[in-house]
């Protein structure tokens, strides 16, 4: 069914929990090719500061940054098991529009990645690569909550009476 799927991660532990879903994934599709791939975003200091930088220090920190990407991409590599041919691929730039384009230059039929379950103030601030992904894509995308998300109350595995949603009252005069 699927012939090309790609799997952002962004190397952390809890984006690979969707490793097992792909692999599950791809059983049920003939020879699929997965792409394993990590944005990382330029390095671009603040604007005004004590703190300069020279070209040649940025450049020299963004490409160490690539460097670990491309270590951590080759260790899942190896840990995987799923059948198909898999490769992985980095990208420099802004990931919600970097992972947009290249799905979209490459053909890629479902992407299957995690959400890190952030909610309200968090979410704001941080925003969701995830929930923007699945916003601007046009192909099927599985998304995968975290492991210890509970249903309204992002990643905390056992929510107290203090986080507990307050009822809601709404009077009409």
């Amino acid at each position: 069914m699927y012939k090309k799927i790609l799997v952002p991660l962004d190397g952390s532990q809890l984006a690979e929990c969707v490793l097992p879903h792909v692999t599950d994934v791809a059983k049920s599709c003939q020879e699929p090719e997965i792409i394993f791939i990590q944005v990382v975003e330029p390095f671009i200091p603040a604007g005004a500061g004590e703190v300069m930088f020279t070209q040649a220090q940025l450049d020299e920190f963004n490409s160490a940054r690539v460097d670990d990407a491309r270590k951590y991409l080759d260790g899942v590599l190896k840990q995987m098991t799923a059948n198909g041919q898999m490769k992985s691929e980095i990208i420099v730039g802004e990931p919600v529009h970097s992972l947009a384009d290249f799905a979209e230059k490459n053909g890629v039929d479902i992407i299957i990645m995690a959400t890190h379950g952030r909610s309200g103030i968090s979410r704001w601030v941080w925003g969701s690569v995830a929930d923007r992904l699945l916003r601007t894509v046009c192909v099927p995308t599985l998304m995968v909550r975290a492991p210890g998300c509970v249903p309204g109350f992002a990643l905390n595995p056992e929510p107290t009476a203090q986080h507990a949603p307050k009822p809601m009252y709404r009077a009409t005069v």
